[in-house]
């Protein structure tokens, strides 16, 4: 399924014993959605495309400002003022041709979630609000499809993996985003970050930690982070990992679900 090209190109990676042939071919064959091509988003979409993942996803209506380019390294600045999906693609295409890149130019929304996210593999969310976190959390556990999702404050980030579709050893579901996060902080409690700030090296050490968890997701070596926060203070460089489990009174797959479906993320629902 490699082609020489390839076969040279990923050759740190074949000669992995975690990874060889099977597991590079593996990742030719994913897709994969990222949501948000900013500051989480860029360096992930970056690693993934060198990583050699065949079809690359991204969702976001967003254009370049300047103030992107501290932390956004997919764009550069003859890109300000253009779609950040067409500067993305571009990159990734000078990047790794072999990647199919495809741009959603758009939100994710209650009506298009589950179309979008169906259509890959694996889903990255590097959205920057708690509203797309629970829509794309939801969405996945409908469409029955695994959930990357990290975050970031101004030193500080996070990181874990969602299967909440799927059950454990025990045969008991997986713990969703809302067994971690029951609900969102009020509003104006966390300031957003051209108030507060973030550190730009710190979005490229947590984007890339969501892509070579993509990697090992779709290679399948390693223990992953199902049921594991790992956080990250960027001023003591501490890192610590939290143990999470299903809370039985989540609306999705707790004892008595009352979700069915993304209406309550309408707008009125």
């Amino acid at each position: 399924m490699l082609s020489p090209d390839e076969l040279e190109r990923y050759a740190r990676h074949i000669v992995l014993r975690d990874v060889g042939g099977p597991g590079q071919a593996a990742l030719k064959r994913a897709s994969v959605l990222v949501i948000g091509a900013g500051g989480l988003g860029a360096p992930a979409l970056m690693y993934l495309a060198a990583a050699g993942v065949g079809t690359l996803g991204v969702v976001d209506d967003d254009v370049v400002s300047l103030s992107n380019l501290q932390r956004q390294v997919i764009h550069t600045t003859p890109d300000i003022g253009r779609h950040k999906v067409e500067s993305a693609a571009e990159r990734i295409a000078a990047l790794n041709p072999h990647v199919n890149f495809v741009g959603h130019a758009t939100w994710l929304n209650a009506d298009n979630a589950l179309s979008l996210i169906g259509d890959y593999d694996l889903v990255l969310d590097g959205s920057d609000n708690f509203s797309t976190r629970y829509l794309a959390s939801d969405a996945c556990f409908f469409a029955k499809r695994p959930l990357i999702t990290a975050a970031l404050g101004t030193f500080d980030g996070s990181l874990t993996t969602i299967r909440a579709h799927e059950t454990n050893e025990q045969g008991e579901f997986n713990p969703t985003y809302r067994c971690l996060f029951p609900e969102a902080p009020p509003p104006g409690t966390v300031p957003a970050c051209a108030e507060a700030g973030v550190m730009g090296a710190l979005a490229g050490v947590m984007g890339s930690m969501m892509a070579l968890e993509a990697i090992r997701e779709i290679v399948g070596f390693g223990d992953g982070l199902v049921g594991r926060l790992l956080m990250i203070d960027a001023r003591a460089m501490r890192f610590e990992t939290l143990r999470y489990a299903r809370d039985p009174a989540n609306p999705l797959n707790g004892d008595g679900p009352v979700m069915s479906d993304l209406s309550a993320h309408r707008v009125g629902g």
